[in-house]
């Protein structure tokens, strides 16, 4: 029992961390919407909407991969997570374009973004790895 919730300590930081680095971020992101290079053909307004939703529907997939893996139910957890981690590697798209004209600290929270994704999917590798550790009938393997 310690073991889980050494595991849920884990992964709850490793979310509020994500948490707090993709929402400094994205709202970075939005209000300053000018000092970040475009996709050209993608209006100011609809970048801001996008980013805004994008924040939202990621964030959404890491609060269900949370309790999914609360509930035991790991393998949904994994690939809820997974897609959370999306959040922070997406922010890696704006040197597609080029480079964000802002301060070294929000230029920081890009890379920031990237870490939090990164410890994510060692958070969700590890985490399969112990599946063969698990005693039978912890719910390592319900869907």
């Amino acid at each position: 029992m310690a073991e889980r919730q050494s595991e849920l300590t884990a992964l709850r930081v490793i979310l509020l961390f994500t948490l707090l680095t993709t929402t400094l971020h994205y709202t970075h992101n939005v209000v300053e919407i000018e000092r970040y290079p475009q996709f050209e053909g993608l209006s100011l307004t609809l970048t801001q909407v996008m980013v805004v939703l994008g924040g939202l529907v990621f964030t959404a997939g890491g609060l269900i991969g949370y309790r999914r893996y609360r509930q035991g139910r790991h393998w949904p957890a994994r690939a809820w997570l997974l897609v959370y981690s999306l959040a922070g590697l997406a922010s890696l798209g704006h040197f597609l374009v080029g480079v964000p004209d802002v301060s070294a600290f929000w230029l920081g929270t890009i890379f920031t973004d990237v870490l939090s994704s990164l410890a994510l999917w060692a958070f969700v590798v590890w985490s399969a790895s112990q599946d063969r550790l698990r005693p039978a009938g912890l719910g390592s393997t319900q869907s």
